[in-house]
C-alpha cells in the first residue's frame, strides 16, 4: 500500500516560475467522493491518465493507490464524473532537495494557484521557498476533492494577492 505524505501552501508570487520549464496540462475528475475517501481520474495532456484511489482523513497522510488506464476509458469515466471536472497546469520546481509540484487552476478555479510537496515522511522539513504563501496542509477547502464540488468565486476567496500571467 502506498502512502502520500504531503504539505500543501498558497502561493504568494510568481517566483517559482524561473526555476521551472513547461507544465502538464491536467482534467481532473471524481466519480466517488465521500469524507474520508475518494476515486479520482486524471488526464495529463493527450496521452497519459490515471485512476486513483485515495483513503484516509488525515492532513497530511493518506493512503493511495494509483493506477494507468486507456485515454479513452478515463475520458468515458470524466463523462460520469460528480461535480467540476478540475482544470489546472501543474509545473515542478525543484528546491531545496524536494520537488515542488505548482498547479495553476483555469476554468471554475481560475486565479488559484497550489504548491504541494511530497515528502518522505511526516517529519521531513523541507525548505519552504520565498515565493510560498499561507500553508493549508489539512485545510478540506483547498483539497481537489473539494474544488471539485466548489467554483472559486473570486481570488479574494482564496486570499490571493498576485496573478499567476
Amino acid at each position: 500500500m502506498a502512502k502520500e505524505i504531503e504539505r500543501k501552501f498558497l502561493v504568494a508570487s510568481d517566483g517559482w516560475r524561473n526555476a521551472t520549464e513547461s507544465g502538464t496540462r491536467f482534467l481532473q475528475a471524481y466519480i466517488v467522493t465521500m469524507d474520508d475517501r475518494s476515486v479520482r481520474i486524471r488526464l495529463m495532456g493527450d496521452n497519459r491518465a490515471k485512476l486513483t484511489i485515495k483513503i484516509g482523513a488525515a492532513s497530511m497522510t493518506r493512503d493511495e493507490f494509483e493506477y494507468d488506464i486507456p485515454i479513452t476509458d478515463a475520458r468515458d469515466l470524466m463523462s460520469k464524473a460528480i461535480g467540476l471536472v478540475i482544470e489546472k497546469t501543474r509545473y515542478e520546481v525543484k528546491h531545496g532537495g524536494f520537488v515542488w509540484e505548482v498547479d495553476v487552476y483555469g476554468g471554475a478555479h481560475e486565479g488559484l494557484v497550489v504548491a504541494e510537496v511530497e515528502l518522505r515522511s511526516e517529519g521531513d522539513m523541507p525548505d519552504l521557498p520565498a515565493w510560498l504563501g499561507a500553508e493549508v496542509t489539512g485545510d478540506p477547502h483547498y483539497s481537489n476533492q473539494y474544488l471539485s464540488n466548489n467554483p472559486l468565486v473570486s481570488k479574494a476567496d482564496h486570499e490571493l494577492s498576485y496573478s499567476p500571467f
